[in-house]
This record gives structure tokens, C-alpha cells and sequence, in this order.
């Protein structure tokens, strides 16, 4: 889009107001409201504010087009549970007669500086992202182009100012832990995710308000931070084994980490569930097939993956206004890794 193509008559007066005013040319201006890199933050941000203060907007058709994509963005696919979300976003995209584009970029907190420029060549209808948050520079850029983006929020806490859909972590770790006590254990450990994720400290958040409420005494060796996948999953509960004080139940924080405390209490020579209790979270496909099945706290990832699809293509076919955090319910699904704790 160009200068001389994209304004009437009035709105050039109104541009070079804001030129003049913020001591920069035409030619930026242009650049900013294109949402273009070569522009410094410092100087975008006054340009923005100015062309706020001057009462400029783009009309209807001076939008730039869209192409019919949806862009999904993860740390990393190479998991179970992105591939949930993969199908819940897919349904949604499906429905409207988009595709979805698939992005791995960046750590698991914020994409890769280069994905910025990538999503603003491909003007898709809306982004997911699978990302504790995104930078405010991020941000900014994606609402020069009028390109809405959820955030999932599996791992983190996002700002409030970015919409975003997760699931209730301290409730799932709550529930699990119930489920241990109720059936009659005391001795109950908890491997949960890394200690700087918001959601693996919600899930333990959950399991020592179960152990406080129930009278019951925690040993500070009983709680591990893991990394949510199966080696991690196998190397504290071979730790946990060799306690003095063993536990008869463990509360493992993903069902990838509770695949890995089966392998390693059955190499130890006990039985799950007659010698030690597992219940683990996501409830991902494997969580099934395994023998025994695994008792798990199902945590609604397609859904998830729907719903924020869904509320990216609103925004940005409707215009609709971006929304708090919406938070889905958990819910335990038990299966045959959980028992009554062996006599003693």
C-alpha cells in the first residue's frame, strides 16, 4: 500500500500533521501503518500515539487482504499433546474453509524474532500460539495488520492483555491428589513440570492443598520438578524408590512423565497399582493403550486448540474485541493404575 493510493485528500493532511509533529517523514509513516521492520520501536510507538491523537483510522477497504489461513505456532511438534491441539484447531479451520499453517519457532516462552516478519508475509486470518506469551512489540505489530492471535496457554500465564485459553491447573492437581486419599493413601508424591512454568506450580499448588485439607504430612523429598516428558518421569521416581520413606502413590504432572514412573517401578520389581498408585495428567491417547490403563486428569486440549481458533476468526472477521483468559474445566478420568495403598 502506498501513500498516494491508500488516503483521500483530508487523510494526507492528517499524515503529514503527524509527520511533521513526530519529526519524521511520509515515507515512515507509511512504513508504520504497513506494520514494516525497517521503523525503530521508539519511533513506531510516537507514531502510533500521534496518528491515535490525530483521529486517524484506515476505512473498509484499505485493509489489507487476507489470505485463507489460520497459523498455528508451537515451540516444538514434536509431542502428543501439540498433536490434540493440531486436530482441535484443524476442526474449527475446517468449518470456516481455511487451512492452517504450522510454525515451530522459538523457545517455549515467545517466538523467534524472525516469525514476526514470516506471519506479516503470509496475512493469515488469525493466530494460535502455543506460548506462555507474546512480547509487546509482537503484539503491536500484529494490530498494525488488523491480524488477531490467542494465545494457548498450557505452560503459562499469559498478560492480561492477551487473549488466551488454558485449562484449570490447580483444580486438576487438586482432584488427582483426592483421588489418592480418598482410596485410602498417605504417602503421596507429586513429579510435576519445570518449577518456572505457572502451570506445573498450579498442579502442585493443587496436590498440597489435597495433603493440607486431609490432615496429612508432606516429606519435602516426596515433591520433584520434572520437564513433563517420559525420562524425567522415570529418573525421579527411581529416586523416589530409594527414599527410606517410599511412597505408595505418585502424582505424576504429565501422562508422559506418569509412562515414565510406570517403566520405572516396574524395572524396581513392584506392580502398579498393588505396590504403587499412578495417576498422571493430560489424558493423551497413550494414556489408554498403556497397561494398565493410566488414571488421569483429563485436560480438554483439542478443545482448547478449538476454542481459541475460533475466537481468532471472530476477532478478525468480525472485529470482535479480544477477551480475559477463558479457563476450561478439568475433569479426573479413572482407569486401572490407581488402587487401595498394599497392607502394611
Amino acid at each position: 500500500m502506498t501513500l498516494q493510493h491508500a488516503e483521500t485528500s483530508a487523510d494526507r493532511v492528517t499524515l503529514a500533521a503527524v509527520a511533521e509533529e513526530a519529526g519524521v517523514s511520509l515515507s515512515t509513516i507509511s512504513k508504520v501503518l504497513n506494520g514494516r521492520t525497517d521503523v525503530s520501536a521508539t519511533t513506531r510507538s510516537r507514531v502510533e500515539q500521534l496518528l491515535k491523537q490525530h483521529g486517524y483510522s484506515r476505512r473498509g477497504g484499505r485493509a489489507v487482504a487476507k489470505t485463507d489461513l489460520i497459523e498455528l505456532v508451537f515451540h516444538e511438534l514434536d509431542s502428543i499433546w501439540a498433536m490434540e491441539l493440531i486436530v482441535g484447531v484443524e476442526s474449527v479451520a475446517k468449518e470456516h474453509g481455511l487451512s492452517v499453517v504450522l510454525t515451530e519457532s522459538g523457545d517455549q516462552h515467545s517466538p523467534a524474532p524472525d516469525w514476526i516478519e514470516g506471519v506479516m508475509r503470509r496475512r493469515p486470518v488469525g493466530v494460535v500460539l502455543v506460548f506462555s506469551d507474546l512480547a509487546p512489540h509482537y503484539r503491536e505489530r500484529l494490530k498494525s495488520r488488523a491480524i488477531p492471535f490467542v494465545i494457548v496457554d498450557p505452560a503459562g500465564d499469559p498478560s492480561p492483555e492477551a487473549p488466551s485459553v488454558g485449562s484449570a491447573n490447580w483444580s486438576g492437581g487438586l482432584m488427582a491428589t483426592r483421588h489418592l486419599i480418598e482410596l485410602g493413601h498417605t504417602r503421596i508424591a507429586a513429579i510435576t513440570g519445570p518449577d518456572h512454568m505457572m502451570c506445573s506450580l498450579a498442579r502442585l499448588d493443587g496436590y498440597r492443598t489435597a495433603m493440607n485439607s486431609a490432615g496429612l504430612t508432606i516429606d519435602p523429598a516426596w515433591i520433584r520438578f520434572g520437564d513433563f516428558h517420559v525420562q524425567g518421569g522415570r529418573s525421579h521416581t527411581e529416586e523416589l524408590l530409594a527414599l527410606p520413606n517410599v511412597p505408595t502413590a505418585i502424582f505424576a504432572g504429565s501422562d508422559l512423565q506418569a509412562l515414565g514412573t510406570l517403566e520405572a517401578v516396574r524395572a524396581s520389581g513392584l506392580r502398579v497399582p498393588e505396590d504403587v498408585s499412578i495417576v498422571g495428567y493430560d489424558d493423551i491417547p497413550p494414556a489408554r493403550w498403556v497397561s494398565p490403563a493410566l488414571t488421569t486428569v483429563h485436560q480438554p486440549l483439542r478443545r482448547m486448540g478449538a476454542e481459541a481458533a475460533s475466537l481468532a476468526i471472530r476477532m478478525g472477521r468480525e472485529g470482535l474485541p479480544s477477551i480475559p483468559r477463558m479457563d476450561l474445566a478439568t475433569s479426573l478420568v479413572v482407569r486401572q493404575s490407581t488402587a487401595p495403598p498394599p497392607a502394611a
